[in-house]
């Protein structure tokens, strides 16, 4: 078990989840009203930080940031000109909520005029109508947040081996789940609509280019129990039935996605590790599916100090392959193959699902050997040997898939 990941139970804080929920809209309805829109609704979403979530600085007044401090347990707005005023979250009524948050904007010198209605939630009571108590559950809410920081860090970590367009790590206090989102750079269909509570044509403007996306949820819209989730908008012809990883991800068919249950995650000896699989392999279904341009959108895994390589070559006369020994090291359940030139190393994992199918789940060139095609020579090895021993071959590694889409000739070792 990967202590870094704490234990949610969502049964157990549901009622304080929900208080949370519409909170975070009445601040999220404040900074939508004040911000100019961004497509696909950016303006108007929260960030993790530190201690909680945060705004950013909303254009109002003198410049306002609205903080949830969830180790102090406050809600906290700064202005550009130095002031501070807080409230304390405690058990209490959205409407007594309501009217806390509006005295505090006014106080800092802001209008907080703003929708005062809920969204994305079925039956929807405007805020000031809310008189029902809402229990506060610190203990609760300092897990969550200490969820938040994993799950910020790992998307973090999967955002950067995209080069395309890509939406920030965020938070939608609408439907409450922490999301990441990848486009393919493609017009999709106009999208139907239909969410409650939301006016249509705010998710058509949100879906109006292909994506997939991931995300988190903390439980509720349908499952009783946190959740990872992942789709394809439009899903193309067979994602439902991808293969995708860890073992405990499952297709949801009322949901239309896949979901991976937090508490394999939590349970998992890497929770990072397990977390970036689900990313990396619904990804790939999406993006292998919907025949994205891979070549072009994506890149390495981004690494401290490491300037990504420019790869202008692409334009240009590529370099001829390198001439160097292929090795490989095939273990019961996984192997590698690998390439060692002056004392650097390449290499590319896999793991055996059975004696024929074998995937390739990672490529990893230093720097020093990167532009010299050696990942390339690597996948090409693999597909030798599976010609050889009638293997097949899954490729959820990003790199590996884009080198089978741009050799056709190789892919007659693909599973299908």
């Amino acid at each position: 078990m990967d202590r870094r990941w704490p234990p949610l139970d969502y049964l157990a804080w549901r009622e304080t989840s929900a208080a949370l929920h519409l909170y975070l809209q009445i601040a999220g309805k404040y900074r939508l009203a004040r911000t100019p829109w961004v497509n696909h609704s950016w303006h108007a979403t929260f960030y993790v930080t530190a201690k909680g979530l945060t705004s950013s600085l909303i254009p109002d007044g003198p410049g306002i940031e609205i903080a949830f401090d969830f180790h102090d347990h406050r809600v906290i707005g700064t202005t550009g000109d130095g002031r501070a005023a807080s409230f304390v979250l405690q058990p209490m009524t959205v409407a007594a909520f309501h009217a806390a948050f509006v005295a505090m904007v006014s106080e800092l010198g802001g209008q907080p005029q703003f929708d005062g209605s809920p969204n994305e939630v079925p039956f929807p009571v405007p805020f000031i109508e809310d008189h029902r108590d809402r229990p506060y559950d610190r203990d609760a809410v300092q897990r969550f947040h200490q969820a938040l920081l994993n799950i910020d860090r790992v998307f973090k970590r999967f955002r950067t081996s995209f080069l395309g367009k890509c939406s920030p790590v965020h938070l939608f206090w609408g439907s409450f789940d922490m999301a990441v989102t990848r486009f393919s750079g493609r017009r999709a269909p106009l999208h139907g609509g239909g969410v409650p509570a939301l006016p249509n044509d705010v998710a058509q403007e949100a879906y109006d280019r292909e994506v997939s996306s991931a995300g988190f949820w903390p439980g509720g819209g349908g499952i009783d129990y946190a959740a990872f989730y992942a789709y394809a908008y439009p899903a193309p012809a067979g994602f439902d039935r991808a293969a995708v990883r860890p073992e405990a991800a499952f297709w949801h068919s009322e949901l239309s996605e896949f979901v991976l249950p937090y508490e394999a995650v939590q349970s998992a000896e890497d929770g990072d590790a397990a977390l970036l699989a689900f990313l990396e392999s619904t990804y790939d279904a999406a993006a292998r599916l919907g025949k994205w341009d891979r070549d072009i959108l994506e890149c390495g895994d981004g690494r401290p100090r490491e300037v990504r390589p420019a790869d202008a070559q692409r334009t240009a006369e590529a370099p001829p392959p390198i001439e160097a020994d292929v090795e490989r090291e095939d273990g019961t359940s996984k192997g590698r193959y690998r390439i060692v030139i002056d004392g650097h190393e390449a290499e590319m994992t896999y793991s055996r699902a059975n004696e024929s199918l074998i995937i390739i789940d990672h490529t990893e060139v230093p720097r020093a050997l990167r532009g010299r095609r050696i990942g390339e020579r690597m996948v090409l090895a693999a597909v030798e040997d599976a010609r050889r021993d009638g293997v097949s071959i899954i490729a959820l590694c990003p790199f590996a898939n884009a080198q089978f889409a741009r050799h056709p000739d190789w892919q007659d070792v693909l599973r299908r």
